[in-house]
């Protein structure tokens, strides 16, 4: 029998846990068991590190702080039985603390910072990460929407992208003009050289030729951040985009399609930054403020 079984029907069995509990914590343990195959780890193996990258991946997806929650206690609890059963002799969730619901308002990077980010100094891998900067700025896409994105999902003629989001869900995202020259650049001139004679389906390649991943390519940001004196995060982009698309004037229905919220409620947030950048300036400069 394998661990997972073995441990949902330990909770079924001992713990008497309904069904439908169950089947909760074995979905989110195969969740965490497919991002551990993905750095070459396993359920019997992984490490604090894994878990807090797994709660990261899940933030990265903008999944709820009680999904995240469940998730924790789900392979918290899955640690604690291999512990008690002897398949290992530590216990990696331990002094994890749960997420706790986001009091602050998403962080949204100014137009001038922006352009300094887009302009900042690069190595010989300029053209794609610019691109890539480009093309989440431009299209509001997850990290991990922008890494697997394939050269037939870009319509260079139209200016669209089609993305495929979470729970696989398919989505058509204009792109702005420069972002797809700047994907063009790249396309054209270091992606062939990257590929050496290779082929592959996927726009975004590490140097070595490779599909691009969520974390290399979240070390590429930071230090894009660094160089620009930009403070970043993996979502700070798809934040600035949301926020600017309102200032300028977008309705929260087309925002919500173009960023693939399935509950408008998950949108919304955006205008409370925009009513708080709105008073920050209100303060700054009115004169009885």
């Amino acid at each position: 029998m394998s661990l997972l079984k073995s441990y949902g029907a330990y909770l079924a069995v001992e713990k008497g846990l309904a069904r439908n509990t169950v089947e909760s914590y074995s979905s989110d343990l195969g969740k965490f068991a497919r991002f551990l195959e993905e750095g070459g780890q396993g359920l019997g193996t992984f490490m604090k590190a894994d878990v807090a990258g797994f709660l990261e991946r899940m933030r990265d997806e903008e999944a709820s702080a009680a999904s995240s929650c469940r998730a924790l206690s789900s392979i918290r609890g899955l640690s604690r039985f291999m512990l008690r059963e002897g398949f290992r002799d530590d216990d990696p969730t331990e002094n994890i603390s749960s997420p706790k619901k986001r009091e602050t308002l998403p962080k949204a990077l100014s137009l001038k910072e922006v352009r300094r980010l887009l302009r900042a100094e690069g190595g010989r891998m300029a053209l794609r990460d610019t691109a890539m900067v480009e093309l989440l700025y431009s299209s509001g896409l997850r990290v991990s929407e922008l890494v697997l994105l394939r050269v037939s999902d870009i319509n260079f003629v139209a200016g669209f992208l089609r993305v495929v989001g979470k729970g696989n869900k398919e989505r058509i995202v204009p792109a702005h003009e420069e972002a797809l020259r700047s994907v063009r650049r790249y396309s054209e001139g270091l992606r062939p050289v990257l590929l050496k004679g290779r082929q592959s389906e996927y726009m975004f390649l590490t140097n070595r030729g490779k599909p691009m991943t969520r974390q290399r390519f979240w070390q590429t940001l930071k230090a894009s951040g660094r160089a620009a004196g930009v403070e970043l995060s993996p979502h700070t982009l798809r934040h600035s985009f949301a926020t600017h698309m309102l200032e300028g004037g977008a309705d929260l229905r087309s925002l919500q399609k173009m960023l693939g919220h399935s509950d408008i409620s998950t949108t919304q947030i955006y205008t409370k930054v925009s009513i708080g950048r709105a008073q920050e300036v209100f303060k700054k400069y009115h004169p009885r403020a």
